[in-house]
């Protein structure tokens, strides 16, 4: 059956079991029509109390209303049992009357009057439902009324056996699919016949094979059983053969645990070798750590020259000539640095007449006049600033401002103790060529070895990322940095914080540097990425100490110079920029020369609050 049909008869079912048996089949339709109708009406007569008179909501309530009422009309008259001419009028009613509903929807709101409303659409709708009730008041009465009740029972009684006939239609389709279905079932019952009777006779020809393995069975049975006789006989022989190789066994044990004593002895070796090495390491920085200092000076005919003067006074060695220019004699200090250790010794035996003109000629020579150390020309002045704040400053004789701590500290205490760390580092720090940067490798307060590349402006490009327990793999990893550029990949990305940074990863994914700080600006972190790209392969290494000086070039186009600790801490500055890099150069030279013996005092010992420039200072 369709889904109309099915619908049908759900609704007549339950106006059965609901209301009660229905004399006609209209009498059903009326009653659903009227409900529909009912509830139309009332859902329109809510809108229209939440609508504004000229909305489309108004508009929606008035045809739920109105085509509400007409389903109420004629769901009541269809119900009656009426003659077909009056049920004729009753259609034609309503049709005239939805006519008018759909004109309203034409005509609405422009064409429709909040005080008259519209003409034709009244007309039409109060002509519909006066047809409606004409079918349904004035054609039953106007009509004769049925005089063969007899008739009538008939007629009932034929529309009832045609919905029997109808049902039994039904049925009889349906019985016609379950025979059809017994049908396919006793087919595949046969089939399933048929496969049984085959497996069967599968089953059959299957037990005689197996009969026949089983004698087959029987007999290699016999013959195992001769081979467990001879078994029997061969397991002394085993026997032998076991307590042979666990004999055999213990001998392997007891070489393995000679070897492993060996491995352990030889593991204990090498971690000898290792502190022994790291020792070696120890004094060697204690090696460079020097007990002497060079002199930069010029003479009286206006050469630049140098000596080593050692902590005592006693001058050590001279450069035996002078340079026109100041740079060309510092270039021959940084060359007695890299050549005078482990330079080997050659003595030269002079010849007999040679030896005798060399003693008389020192015998008549005047004897070399003492040289007198200069006491240093600068002092340390301690202070307190105007926000409680300790802080020192290095001042010159003449009253300008060599160096100063370039932060405060809240204890007097820590800020003398800043002038010995400076007064310590000074003499024994090395320069870090940063041209325009170069890598420092150092040692962190934790013992761990570390290295970073310095831009010449301050600012640490990249550093390793981790430390290392000895200094040789710190610097082997600066080294694949700086000679595997072209193999490694830079990664950007932004942090947690929104910052933005880069990362070095080498070919397996292991990430060999990173950026260290992060970036307000992508651009300023894409900058960083190129300058690392291009100046690590070719920028210097040192192997600072304690500490180390950094000669740069601020954004004001200012040369200045800067004590750096090895734990990245800046303990001293220039305070002030220079026009030329030599003056900063020279700058540095006078504070490693005069900062480790200048006196302290306190702010009122004689220290004055003025802090001239540094450029000028003598």
């Amino acid at each position: 059956m369709s889904t109309k049909e099915s619908t049908e008869g759900t609704l007549e079912e339950l106006y059965r079991s609901r209301i009660g048996e229905p004399r006609t089949d209209d009498e059903v339709r009326g009653y659903w029509v009227f409900v529909v109708g009912l509830f139309l009406g009332v859902a329109g007569v809510l809108l229209f109390l939440a609508s504004q008179p000229q909305g489309s909501i108004r508009q929606a309530s008035m045809i739920a209303v109105g085509v509400g009422l007409i389903l109420v009309f004629v769901g009541t008259v269809i119900r009656l049992p009426l003659q077909p001419r009056a049920l004729l009028l009753v259609y034609i009613g309503g049709v005239v009357a939805f006519a008018g509903v759909a004109y309203f929807v034409a005509v609405f709101p422009d064409g429709w009057s909040l005080r008259n409303g519209n003409a034709v659409v009244i007309t039409l709708y109060g002509l519909g439902l006066l047809i409606i009730g004409i079918g349904g008041i004035a054609v039953p009465l106007l009509g004769s009324a049925d005089r063969n009740p007899e008739a009538a029972t008939l007629r009932r009684e034929l529309a009832e056996l045609d919905d029997v006939l109808e049902d039994a239609a039904a049925d009889e389709e349906d019985l016609a699919a379950e025979v059809g279905e017994l049908r396919r079932e006793l087919d595949d019952s046969e089939n399933a016949a048929a496969t049984l009777q085959a497996a069967v006779a599968s089953l059959t020809e299957e037990l005689a094979e197996a009969e026949g393995e089983e004698t087959e069975l029987r007999r290699e049975l016999a013959a195992l059983d001769d081979v467990l006789e001879d078994a029997a006989a061969d397991e002394e022989d085993l026997a032998a053969e076991i307590g042979e190789l666990r004999r055999a066994l213990a001998d392997s044990e007891n070489t393995a645990a000679t070897l492993g004593q060996a491995v352990t002895a030889l593991s204990a070796d090498l971690a000898d070798v290792e502190t022994s090495e790291d020792d070696l390491i120890e004094q060697l920085w204690s090696l460079r750590q020097s007990q002497a200092r060079f002199e930069l000076y010029e003479d009286k005919r206006g050469e630049y020259r140098f000596r080593l003067r050692h902590r005592n006074g006693n001058v050590i060695a001279t450069g035996g000539e002078g340079y026109t220019q100041r740079h060309n004699a510092q270039n021959g200090i940084e060359s007695v640095r890299r050549n005078a250790l482990g330079a080997p010794v050659l003595r030269i035996e002079p010849e007999p007449d040679e030896a005798a003109e060399t003693g008389d000629a020192a015998e008549s020579a005047a004897p070399a006049e003492p040289f007198e150390e200069p006491e240093s020309q600068t002092t340390f002045e301690l202070f307190e600033d105007k926000r409680g704040e300790f802080r020192w400053r290095l001042r010159h004789d003449n009253g300008n401002i060599v160096a100063d701590s370039g932060e405060g500290y809240r204890r007097k205490s820590a800020a003398t103790n800043a002038i010995e760390r400076v007064q310590g580092y000074a003499g024994p720090a090395e320069y870090l060529r940063l041209d325009p940067t170069g890598f420092e490798v150092y040692r962190d307060a934790a013992g761990q070895w570390r290295w970073r590349l310095v831009h010449r402006n301050g600012n640490v490009l990249a550093d390793g990322g981790e430390g290392y327990t000895r200094r040789r793999d710190a610097r082997r990893a600066l080294d694949r940095v700086r000679e595997g550029m072209d193999d490694l990949e830079f990664e950007t990305y932004e942090d947690d914080a929104g910052e933005y940074r880069w990362r070095l990863k080498s070919g397996n994914g292991r990430i060999v540097a990173d950026s260290g700080e992060g970036y307000s600006r992508a651009s300023a972190r894409d900058d960083a990425v190129e300058r690392v790209r291009n100046y690590a392969p070719d920028a210097h290494a040192l192997d600072i100490g304690p500490a180390a000086f950094e000669v740069f070039e601020d954004k004001g186009g200012k040369f200045r110079w800067r004590l750096r600790h090895r734990n990245g801490q800046i303990i001293a500055d220039c305070g002030e920029g220079y026009a030329e890099k030599s003056k900063a150069e020279d700058a540095v030279d006078r504070f490693k020369l005069n900062a480790p013996d200048a006196e302290v005092v306190e702010e009122g010992d004689g220290a004055d609050d003025d802090e001239p420039a540094a450029e000028d200072a003598a």
